[in-house]
């Protein structure tokens, strides 16, 4: 019997992989709009077309909308 190979297990000093999965988990965009960003409310990474700009703490900061509960719902539904 033969162990399986551990693809991300952070070593004890914690500072390295044994293997890690090359790439990124945000897919890689040609376009401006085909890129994520993150929101500033809940901090989940959207298409720049699920954000809009808000006013918070005196800047101009992206939020999800309509908001972030209807996103959750709409991609929990299957409809995102």
């Amino acid at each position: 019997m033969s162990k399986a190979d551990v693809k991300t297990t952070v070593l004890a000093d914690g500072l390295r992989y044994k293997a890690k999965a090359p790439g990124s988990p945000f897919r890689a965009s040609a376009s401006f709009s085909g890129a994520t960003m993150s929101c500033f409310m809940c901090g989940k990474h959207r298409v720049r077309s699920q954000l809009r700009t808000r006013q918070l703490l005196g800047k101009a900061q992206t939020v999800c909308a309509p908001s972030c509960k209807a996103l959750d719902e709409l991609v929990a539904n299957g409809g995102g």
